[in-house]
């Protein structure tokens, strides 16, 4: 099972791109040594560094007939990998 659940491509991202690194959705419990064999194998790419953070699912609020509903989103991990020089990632290549 692969630990990589999306790219993420937002305009902070791709300016991210450019300089060879690139942002995904990962499990949660996934761990660095797990993300690396996965972009690996799934990119072909050697990967040189990797960053993780973990991030907070957002409070959101609706209103409904019954009244106000209040919950969370689910919280969340990103990583922050750096490719070797000259290598690419093509998010776009197989549409």
């Amino acid at each position: 099972m692969s630990t990589l659940k999306r790219p993420i491509v937002t305009e902070k991202a791709t300016g991210l791109n450019e300089k060879g690194r690139y942002t995904f959705e990962v499990e949660r419990t996934a761990n660095k040594v797990q993300i690396k064999k996965d972009i690996e194998a799934l990119y072909g790419v050697t990967v040189t560094e990797i960053n993780t953070m973990r991030t907070i699912g957002k409070m959101k609020t609706k209103g409904t007939k019954g009244g106000q509903v209040t919950g969370r989103r689910a919280h969340g991990k990103k990583a922050i990998v750096t490719v070797k020089e000259g290598d690419v990632i093509d998010f776009y290549g197989n549409l």
